[in-house]
């Protein structure tokens, strides 16, 4: 967070002016034609203003360290946005808040990604703290969504992908993989009371512990009175869509798995046994037409392609069309385990992975996911707007600052690749069928920004907004006689300012800590850092808790942070890595760890920069992570504080162009840039 006492920032529809003390806090809201809206409840900490009748409001709210703006009017649909403090200090959109007018006809459809509640919910990895415990598990299951409830809840269907099997202990009947997952009846109050409406169960953990699983989840569902489709006792069953009515319009929500499964028993059902939907092309044509004939309108969600991928494979993208061909209103689809691009194909839309949503996987990769919202008129696609959630502590939570950007700035370069434009809306993404790639978001800012290299070659792109561009870097003329060559990568860590580390009730749980630890204000650019207490002749380890298992082999990167320690002491830099049959707690205890460097930090009260270059590992590792000891003085106790923990993966060469060569989408999202040499006159780089 910026350290000025006051300043006045002034944008069209929107002023701040922020002090110690409060925030005066003052915009406009109109309908989705521009035309402004009177009497709007505006609500933002603990306080409630209307609009007037130009609608405008304006209110003084005290300060935080982020808060959660409502704004509700009858006759139209809600809208939530969470900002941190910076954020909503920095809001520079020229539009105002749009609400969506509810009309006859018109639906609110809300879908979130991959959902599960069991594992390391109940048995977390190393001293994590337990978030269900078992003479609370309803409680605690409720707390896990309390952070999305106000968005579910804004719309008339929410659903998920519930890939989890329900069961109140483990199922003696289990089919043979190596992954099974059974969640805690109570999931299903949970999700309920959260605001979801529907849940599909067309995926490939539906029949993990056989028949008895099944029944124990289908049984549950029907009791609790949470709709579902995508499995069944035999496949007959498991094909039937759900239909639900709204504002007099059937939909049939249809749900599938993409591949059968291997051995003798298959994950999919078959006309002796139950299981999930098979999603074949000519099972899925046929659930559309079928569902189109008698009425209804078809929305499918599709469970395939491959984990960890930016793209769909070619059989999921020509199954979602085909869908979309035979006259599906929309289709969803899930299982990569991270986002994936959306399409406006032939004006419907297709979002190709929707990422975790409630879920236990402990590599950052896997944690940044978004909330869809779509408006249909009469199953004609209306607008669609992408809110940015991460899972932080395996809670989904409101994704702000760097989060956000990650989140949305992924989603905006793979949607691009399908010409479909990804506009920022206050921060969050909204597709309308007009935007189509190549005509210009005019809510998008063009900055520039001057970056210091005289002390870091590694520098993070302060963006104001995440669907910044990266238009020119400008390297003035006598540094380009120097031979001075800048690259771009991004950062691997999330939660690497340590800003919203406990934020939430939810603290970060991908940073492995020594026992004395804390986090302190007065940062390096922000309110928070880390401190790292080490007593002398002692040492202590921090860094990645878990493995990062998405990574570009042998590729340049660079291990950046900035220290300042109380007294001079040793930093030794390792890589571990796990191979790739390894077990992984034989590797977080066997696995040699690889000096990359040592850094002698001198005792001061100011901060150091690091930037420490090397290769990720060539061939042979599933995964590795980076670790820092702190080897204190013979003599002193050390207190050490770190922040700006990154790992940098480059995505670029060295070059001197001034229109960078972004040859892929990670090179597009970039957010840093490192030069071969320090040098003192900024770096400008321009967006658009």
């Amino acid at each position: 967070m910026r350290k000025l006492l006051s300043f006045i920032f002034t944008v069209a529809n929107l002023s701040l002016t922020v002090n110690a003390a409060d925030l005066a806090f003052s915009g406009q809201v109109t309908d989705e034609l521009q035309q402004p809206l009177a009497n709007v409840s505006v609500k933002i900490a603990n306080q409630t203003v209307k609009t007037d009748a130009k609608g405008a409001f304006e209110v003084s709210i005290p300060s935080k360290h982020y808060y959660q703006v409502k704004f509700q009017k009858d006759g139209f649909y809600p809208r939530v946005h969470t900002y941190s403090r910076d954020e909503l200090t920095q809001l520079e959109q020229i539009k105002p808040f749009e609400l969506m007018t509810q009309k006859a006809g018109r639906v609110m459809l809300a879908f979130a990604g991959d959902a599960m509640m069991g594992r390391r919910y109940y048995k977390p990895y190393f001293d994590d703290p337990v978030l269900i415990n078992k003479d609370s598990i309803l409680d605690d299951s409720k707390k896990l969504v309390a952070q999305v409830k106000p968005y579910l809840s804004l719309a008339d269907i929410a659903a998920l992908n519930l890939e989890s099997q329900l069961a109140g202990h483990e199922p003696t009947q289990r089919a043979k993989k190596s992954v099974t997952f059974y969640s805690a009846p109570e999931t299903v109050e949970a999700l309920k009371w959260a605001g979801i409406d529907y849940v599909t169960l067309g995926n490939n953990h539906t029949y993990d512990y056989l028949d008895e699983g099944l029944t124990s989840t289908l049984e549950t569902l029907q009791k609790a009175g949470l709709p579902f489709s995508g499995a069944g006792y035999t496949e007959v069953d498991a094909l039937k869509p759900y239909d639900m009515t709204i504002n007099n319009q059937t939909y049939a929500m249809l749900g599938y798995v993409g591949w059968q499964g291997s051995g003798k028993i298959k994950q999919s059902a078959t006309p002796h046994q139950g299981g999930a939907a098979y999603g074949s092309l000519d099972n899925i044509v046929n659930g559309v037409e079928a569902a189109k004939q008698k009425g209804a309108l078809p929305i499918v969600q599709y469970h395939g392609s491959l984990e960890y991928k930016k793209e769909p494979t070619g059989v999921t993208e020509q199954r979602l069309k085909s869908a979309i061909d035979n006259g599906a209103a929309l289709a969803i689809a899930h299982h990569p385990h991270v986002t994936q691009g959306l399409e406006l194909y032939k004006n419907k839309l297709i979002a190709y992975s929707m990422g975790n949503f409630i879920f236990d996987q402990n590599f950052s990769a896997t944690q940044h996911s978004f909330l869809l919202y779509v408006w249909l008129d009469e199953g004609e696609f209306v607008k669609a707007e992408i809110v940015p959630i991460y899972l932080k502590g395996y809670k989904p939570t409101p994704a702000m600052g760097n989060e956000r950007i990650s989140v949305l700035k992924r989603i905006h370069m793979l949607s691009a690749k399908r010409n479909t434009l990804v506009a920022n809306h206050k921060g969050h993404g909204v597709i309308k069928p007009q935007l189509l790639e190549g005509l210009k978001d005019d809510t998008t800012p063009a900055n520039e920004y001057a970056l210091n290299f005289q002390t870091q070659k590694a520098v993070a792109i302060p963006f104001a907004a995440w669907s910044e561009q990266i238009n020119t870097i400008m390297l003035v003329e006598q540094l380009a006689e120097q031979h001075l060559q800048y690259r771009l990568g991004t950062n691997l860590i999330n939660g690497s300012d340590f800003e919203q580390f406990n934020w939430f009730n939810a603290p970060e749980r991908g940073f492995l800590l020594p026992e004395k630890w804390q986090i302190t204000p007065n940062g390096v650019n922000s309110s928070s850092a880390l401190s790292v207490s080490t007593e002398a002749n002692n040492t202590s380890l921090l860094g990645m808790k878990h493995f990062r298992r998405v990574y570009q082999a042998s590729n340049p990167m660079t291990f950046t942070t900035q220290v300042k320690a109380n007294s001079p002491v040793t930093l030794n830099v390792y890589w571990q890595g796990r191979k790739t049959r390894q077990k992984l707690f034989d590797a977080f205890e066997n696995s040699p760890k690889n000096l990359i460097s040592s850094v002698t930090i001198e005792g001061r009260d100011t901060w150091q920069p690091i930037d420490i270059d090397f290769n990720s590992p060539r061939i042979g590792y599933r995964s590795y992570r980076v670790l820092v000891e702190v080897v204190a003085s013979e003599n002193k106790d050390s207190e050490v504080l770190f922040d700006d923990f990154g790992l940098i993966e480059w995505q670029t060469t060295y070059q001197e162009a001034t229109k960078p060569a972004l040859v892929n989408e990670n090179a597009r999202m970039a957010n840093y840039i490192g030069v071969n040499k320090h040098h003192k006159t900024p770096v400008k780089v321009t967006t658009f």
